[in-house]
């Protein structure tokens, strides 16, 4: 058996009345770790587990860790995560509940990956957070458990950081013959490595991330999610702190569910007003990836935080 379990897909009442639309939504922030990363995380795990591999490293914004932890758990293999400072003391204190080693290293996921690298030896697997074919493997499971369900849906909504889960959204719709189907990818601005990259016809390096979605925090997509963003029907689209922001309180009020900036941003493609990033699509799935690296006060301090023309009032 797989360390991640099925989701729930459901209708979203409350977003199909506000968009006209028939809303889908893969509830991945149920799994165990409280994000869909468990899917390729976990496989990845198992995978070096039986090649033999007595510990893991990793390097994360949160929600990686979390999930490498969990499984090193289940696994009964330690397991060491290495996060950059500007992850919040929840995602800590979540890292640290399943047993890991944490080292905290680092501004931002570059400096805490290369630190990760530095903790390798013979006996231990490195475990990436996005850019590695068998997360991309783990992640399709996304889509074959919505394609077993009978959903008719007619685009794929993600939030892209590194672009692991964009990668396997998309092996995940070609692998079930509906790679004709557009993927609407959304950032935050100041974590927009990939729309930055599609613009400029190039991979991109942001010089800092400069938005409180920090599981977006990637300053550079992986080379597999800039080559299916060239090869597939990838629609990029950016919106604001606040509107991410805006999006995790709402999608509350609407089912209960609390997640994290990176997954607002996601959530944001519908409940901004008049939709655009939906325009043209009838059924759109949104992979609601979860994140358990918020809490309500958190949310409520970003908020704050941030200068009043960034917060929209959404309709």
């Amino acid at each position: 058996m797989p360390l991640h379990i099925e989701t729930p897909l459901i209708v979203s009442r409350p977003l199909s009345l506000r968009t006209g639309k028939q809303v889908w939504l893969k509830l991945d922030a149920l799994q165990p770790p409280g994000s869909f990363k468990l899917r390729g995380i976990g496989l990845a795990c198992e995978t070096q587990a039986a090649r033999g591999k007595r510990r893991f490293v990793s390097s994360s914004g949160g929600n990686a860790g979390i999930a490498v932890a969990y499984a090193g758990r289940e696994l009964g293999i330690p397991v060491t995560v290495v996060v950059p400072e500007t992850t919040t003391a929840h995602a800590r204190h979540l890292i640290a509940q399943e047993g890991a080693t944490l080292v905290v290293h680092g501004a931002s996921w570059q400096e805490a990956n290369a630190q990760a690298q530095s903790l390798l030896d013979a006996d231990t697997a490195f475990i990436h957070p996005f850019d590695d074919p068998l997360l991309w493997t783990g992640h399709a499971t996304l889509i074959d458990e919505a394609v077993r369900s009978g959903a008719r849906f007619d685009a794929v909504v993600v939030a892209v950081g590194g672009g692991g889960l964009m990668s396997g959204v998309i092996e995940g719709l070609r692998r079930n013959g509906l790679g004709r189907l557009p993927v609407v990818t959304v950032e935050t601005h100041g974590a927009d490595s990939l729309a930055q990259a599609v613009r400029a016809g190039e991979r991109v390096t942001l010089d800092a991330i400069r938005s409180v979605a920090t599981s977006l925090g990637a300053k550079q997509v992986c080379e597999q999610a800039f080559a299916l963003a060239r090869s597939h029907d990838v629609r990029c689209h950016v919106v604001t702190d606040g509107a991410a922001l805006d999006a995790c309180a709402k999608f509350l009020e609407d089912h209960r569910l609390l997640v994290e900036p990176a997954c607002g941003a996601a959530l944001a493609a519908a409940y901004e007003a008049d939709a655009p990033a939906l325009a043209g699509i009838e059924a759109p799935l949104i992979v609601v990836c979860g994140g358990a690296t918020a809490t309500l006060d958190q949310l409520a301090a970003w908020r704050a935080a941030l200068p009043p023309a960034a917060c929209p009032a959404t309709p």
